[in-house]
């Protein structure tokens, strides 16, 4: 039985990894060494191929020390200290935040900069590093809420205007509105904007699509995106049988045992090279499978 073995076409990086990415191999190829400000995107094969061209990943202690050198500014955007950091220290910033993260930073910055008495709550992650940028633009008093619980550190007797990350999904910021909506007080202002990028959010449906169209699902994502978490979580959601792999070396044979399509997909953050060498070790698993049937 010929067994179908499919890249989902919209899968890959977005465009602001895709322009962080073209941006340091522009440095790297004209200098050969190139420092970047925390994992440039959050798949480790694609940042290990960049380090093999002379990409230094550096954490912001780090960039303390640094003087006189070139930093790479990633997709995920920074606050406002990063660049008062680089100034003091004479480095060069390449800046690949991504546009969307950029209006983000700078709708929170305006907000926090009218003195209005509205709290900034920002619907994301923890510690994530678009979110800590975000946070920045309010001299750290935004409140991040990653769930209905974080609600708790808002005061809703006063006025609130709710943000979001840009690769968080939609239905959670909805769920977000309904019950800030619920618990403020009739007299609470409260403004409410979908800053979700939809070239992520985007992805879902057509996720969902093709993960039906397979019988396997192989989603290739690296261990710290949230994104891939979320859009494997869309995949799983339609079929049982999808399963979460870093690299071509998590691929359990069984799972391709009496497969009839196989479908490959991936997060934001995922290389397409990385996509098509796990096309390559399913096509490899398969042949072998096939010869161990035929001598049994």
């Amino acid at each position: 039985m010929s067994v179908t073995v499919e890249i989902d076409p919209n899968s890959g990086f977005c465009f602001g990894v895709v322009t962080a990415i073209r941006k340091a191999e522009e440095v790297l190829d004209s200098c050969g060494t190139l420092y970047c400000l925390g994992d440039i995107v959050h798949n480790s094969d694609e940042v290990e191929r960049l380090r093999s061209r002379g990409l230094v990943t550096i954490t912001h202690a780090e960039l303390e020390r640094l003087h006189d050198v070139k930093v790479l500014l990633r997709a995920h955007g920074e606050p406002p200290s990063t660049y008062e950091t680089a100034r003091r220290n004479n480095i060069e910033i390449i800046d690949a935040t991504c546009p969307v993260v950029l209006r983000l930073q700078q709708r929170i910055k305006s907000t926090y900069d009218s003195g209005a008495d509205n709290q900034i709550v920002i619907y994301g992650k923890n510690g994530h590093a678009e979110v800590n940028g975000l946070v920045g633009q309010t001299n750290g008093e935004a409140i991040v809420a990653e769930n209905i619980e974080d609600l708790a550190k808002v005061d809703f007797s006063r006025g609130i205007s709710l943000y979001s990350q840009t690769t968080k999904s939609p239905e959670g910021l909805r769920l977000m509105i309904e019950e800030i909506d619920r618990r403020k007080t009739p007299a609470t202002k409260f403004e409410h904007f979908d800053t979700i990028c939809r070239q992520v959010s985007g992805r879902s449906a057509s996720l969902r699509e093709f993960a039906a169209a397979h019988s396997v699902v192989l989603f290739v994502s690296g261990a710290k995106s949230s994104n891939g978490k979320v859009l494997c979580a869309e995949c799983h959601s339609v079929n049982p049988h999808t399963h979460l792999i870093a690299n071509p070396d998590g691929i359990e044979p069984q799972w391709l045992e009496g497969a009839d399509s196989i479908g490959i997909c991936g997060a934001t953050s995922t290389p397409r090279w990385l996509m098509e060498d796990v096309k390559a070790r399913v096509l490899t698993l398969l042949d072998q499978q096939c010869i161990s049937k035929r001598t049994k």
